[in-house]
C-alpha cells in the first residue's frame, strides 16, 4: 500500500498513556468487540466450533487490562459481546456496565449473518439482546455483525427486535468476501449517519484517490506504523467523525498458536500482538473517546443547536 502523502506522514510526536487532558478534541468513537481468540472467522477452518468449550477463553484477564488502560485515559467505549461470552462471563458484562461502558451486541453464535436464515438470525441477535439485558439490567441499542457481515434484510429485522442503530457497514473498497454489503448505503462513509428508522454508524475508511482504505483498526492498525495510523486517523476527523475497534485477543499474545493456517491466515492473525497495548494505550490518549450512543447524542445535539459535533 503506497502511503506517500507528505501531509499522512508528517505528524506531532505521539503521547502515550496517563489522562487525556490536551490530547486532540475529536469526533472519535471507541468500540472492542469482545470475543475469544478462537470465534474469529479468519481461523474457522481449523478451529470447530465443537471445540470451543474445550479451549482456553483468555478473555476476562485481557478485559480487565483494557478495563485499566481506559480508566487511565479516562476513556469510555462501546462493547459489543458476544453472548456466549456473556453467557459464561456475565461478572465481566457487569464490569463494563458498572466501569461505564456501553454494552452492545455482537450476536449470539458468531455466524456471517449472510450464512444465516432470516429466522436463525432472528433468534440468534434476539437471545443476545435478551441475555445482555438480563445481566446489565439496561436497554441494549447497539448491533454490530460478526465480522461485519450485515445484509440488507437484516436490517428490518435488527429493528424489529428493538436495536436503535447498527455498526457493521465497512464503506471500503477493499474486498472482503465476509463483509456485508449494504446497497441502501452504497457510496456512503463515516461521515453519513442517516436516521431514517435504525441508524447506522459505519466503520472508518481513509480515502486515498479513489480508494477507501480499512481505518478503523484490526489488521492495519498492528501493520502500519503508529505515527501513520494516527494521521490517518486525524485525515478523517476532517470531514467526519471516526469509529474505531479492537478486540481483546490482539492485546494477547500469549495466546496459542494454531497449527494448519495459511500464510497469509498467520499474518492477519498474529501479526505484531506483542505491539498493540502500547499503541492501543498511545490512541487512548491522542483522542476525546465517546461511546457510538455518546457520538450519536453528540450528532442529535449538535443538528438541535444547528452546530457542529467538535
Amino acid at each position: 500500500m503506497a502511503l506517500a502523502d507528505e501531509e499522512l506522514l508528517t505528524e506531532l510526536p505521539s503521547r502515550h498513556g496517563g489522562s487525556n487532558d490536551g490530547c486532540i478534541p475529536a469526533r472519535t468513537a471507541m468500540s472492542i468487540d469482545v470475543e475469544a481468540w478462537f470465534h474469529v472467522e479468519n481461523l474457522r477452518g481449523v478451529v470447530s466450533r465443537e471445540s470451543w468449550r474445550h479451549r482456553a477463553l483468555r478473555l476476562e484477564e485481557t478485559m480487565d487490562r483494557m478495563l485499566e488502560l481506559m480508566a487511565g485515559n479516562d476513556v469510555k467505549a462501546t462493547c459489543f459481546v458476544l453472548g456466549w461470552v456473556a453467557e459464561r462471563k456475565p461478572a465481566l458484562v457487569r464490569r463494563l456496565t458498572d466501569a461505564g461502558h456501553e454494552v452492545a451486541s455482537h450476536g449470539y453464535r458468531h455466524d456471517l449473518v449472510h450464512e444465516l436464515t432470516k429466522a436463525e438470525f432472528l433468534s440468534d441477535v434476539r437471545r443476545s439482546k435478551d441475555l445482555l439485558e438480563e445481566i446489565t439490567g439496561e436497554r441494549v441499542r447497539g448491533y454490530r455483525a460478526p465480522s461485519f457481515s450485515l445484509t440488507d434484510w437484516a436490517i428490518p429485522l435488527l429493528e424489529e427486535v428493538g436495536f436503535e442503530y447498527d455498526s457493521s457497514f465497512f464503506p471500503t473498497t477493499v474486498t472482503r468476501d465476509r463483509y456485508g454489503k449494504l446497497t441502501v448505503l452504497a457510496g456512503s462513509d463515516v461521515s453519513s449517519l442517516p436516521d431514517d428508522g435504525l441508524t447506522e454508524v459505519p466503520l472508518s475508511c481513509l480515502r486515498i484517490g479513489s480508494q477507501a482504505l480499512p481505518w478503523a483498526g484490526g489488521g492495519y492498525f498492528r501493520l502500519l506504523p503508529y505515527s501513520v495510523f494516527k494521521a490517518g486517523v486525524k485525515r478523517i476527523l476532517r470531514s467526519g467523525p471516526y469509529v474505531f475497534y479492537i478486540h481483546p485477543w490482539e492485546l494477547d499474545p500469549g495466546q496459542p498458536r494454531i497449527p494448519g493456517l495459511r500464510r497469509s491466515q498467520r499474518l492477519r492473525h498474529y501479526l505484531n500482538l506483542e505491539k498493540t497495548e502500547s499503541r492501543w494505550e498511545a490512541l487512548l490518549g491522542e483522542f476525546q473517546w465517546t461511546t457510538i450512543s455518546g457520538l450519536l447524542a453528540q450528532r442529535a445535539g449538535s443538528e438541535n443547536t444547528g452546530g457542529h459535533v467538535a
